[in-house]
């Protein structure tokens, strides 16, 4: 299997993670002192910081945590989001986290954070507030921090963050994963973890992609494909098309296989393997999974539905298969790294506002919901709000999006109230035509549920 298709995705998804040019500049000691300076640095355990100064700062600084990728410094979501908050007189600082380990970085990226407001205080002057910004991974990383502020983050950002968190992401995407090799290739014995290197997880994501790709041809096929994106939350719209109609199941799986054949499980079965090198062993887990309940809660049930009785298979049939395939049993010590360093919990110290996509193949937008419901449970709903902007693709905001988002966090920190966080106050805030902020909220995360503590 070709894999031109996996390497197409990642530079595509790395596009808001690439990490900018690093050079050095001379340091100043305090924020009345800067014109435009450019800095980096290297925190005690090896992890590199980057900074940029405007000439006209504002004395906010933005404290940005990058998305999972390599262990490179950057202080932005991208160039050009960059250099808009920089004209708004915004400073930039970001760490590059341990590069000595894992690119799931987990287990130092929030002390790497607290090392570079450390790092840009003593160089470049304290600021008058520090604002935590945090992308994909790094959004996870925010809300760790937007829970535990220390009394140094005002406020938080959040950019289509990982904010369920990693252990329910390793159990819905490795039940999805289960669903696609027990139903379409049973007979290949695809392994699903445990990978003893980075070339073993890719090959089994090419062997997977492989039968994707097979069972796209046929009726049957076409409906597994279907079941198994319900339990992957994997949107049914796709980057470059329109999105399907709600009434249209055949409209809506086509999408969702343009997900999967142009190389998404290669990202997320690689990925994996830098979490199980991280974690010490794989914390996801199918055991005791009730595989028809799950698809019951999911909001694809009934385009899964009508795609079985169009192929004129039996859903419960393939139900009861998959209640059969062997579990995969979760490690005790990962799943205690993984809880203790890769879940945000559901507390907030200080105000944050989430922004996502509604249609993120990585990092599904359901997975708002669920860290809502927790916020909610532990009584800090106040402190949370959520937006979205209607597009297809993992953290693809135009730099109005975020300006907007973040206008409206600023605004919550001067005034102590939220100000309008709906699609048409947030719109209104920027040039027409250059948002696509929507109401419409995502529905519920589809994930086993273990009754643990995330």
């Amino acid at each position: 299997m070709r894999t031109r298709p996996v390497r197409r995705l990642a530079r595509h998804l790395a596009i808001g993670c690439a990490a900018l040019a690093l050079t050095i500049a001379p340091a100043v000691t305090a924020p009345a002192a800067t014109a435009g300076v450019h800095r980096t640095g290297t925190l005690a355990d090896g992890a590199t910081w980057v900074a940029d100064v405007p000439a006209h700062w504002n004395g906010t600084l933005l404290l940005f945590a990058h998305g999972y990728g390599p262990a490179r410094a950057q202080d932005a979501p991208d160039p050009a989001t960059g250099a808009a908050l920089l004209a708004e007189g915004y400073a930039l600082a970001g760490s590059s986290y341990d590069p000595h380990g894992s690119q799931w970085a987990l287990g130092s990226a929030v002390r790497d954070q607290f090392a570079t407001l450390d790092a840009f205080t003593a160089d470049l002057g304290r600021p008058r507030r520090t604002l935590s910004v945090g992308q994909s991974m790094g959004g996870l990383v925010n809300a760790r921090i937007a829970a535990r502020p220390h009394g140094r983050i005002a406020g938080a950002l959040g950019l289509c963050g990982l904010v369920a968190g990693g252990l329910d992401l390793n159990d819905y995407q490795l039940a999805g994963e289960t669903a696609l090799a027990a139903l379409l290739a049973p007979d290949e014995r695809i392994p699903l973890t445990g990978y003893p290197d980075a070339a073993a997880a890719t090959a089994a994501a090419n062997s997977l992609t492989a039968a994707v790709v097979s069972a796209q041809r046929t009726p049957q096929g076409r409906a597994r494909i279907a079941l198994a994106s319900a339990y992957l939350n994997l949107p049914s719209w796709a980057a470059g098309q329109d999105p399907p109609g709600a009434g249209d199941p055949a409209g809506q799986e086509a999408q969702q296989y343009r997900w999967l054949a142009s190389g998404q499980l290669g990202f997320i079965m690689s990925a994996r393997y830098a979490v199980e090198q991280a974690a010490g062993g794989d914390s996801g887990s199918t055991e005791g999974v009730n595989w028809a309940a799950l698809l019951a809660r999911s909001s694809r049930r009934g385009e899964v539905r009508a795609l079985y009785r169009a192929a004129g298979l039996d859903l419960d049939t393939d139900l009861g298969a998959l209640s059969r395939t062997p579990a995969h049993r979760a490690d005790p010590a990962a799943t205690r790294w993984t809880a203790r360093t890769s879940t945000a919990g559901g507390r907030l110290g200080v105000p944050l506002l989430d922004l996502h996509t509604t249609a993120d193949p990585l990092v599904p937008a359901e997975q708002e919901t669920a860290f809502a419901a927790r916020v909610r449970a532990h009584g800090d709903d106040r402190l949370l709000r959520q937006a979205f902007a209607a597009r297809p693709g993992h953290c693809a905001f135009t730099p109005q999006e975020i300006l907007a988002a973040l206008h409206a966090l600023v605004r919550r920190l001067d005034t102590g109230h939220w100000p309008g966080t709906g699609a048409a106050a947030l719109a209104a805030d920027q040039p027409a035509g250059t948002t696509a902020f929507t109401d419409r909220r995502p529905g519920r995360l589809v994930t086993p549920d273990r009754r643990r503590t995330r």
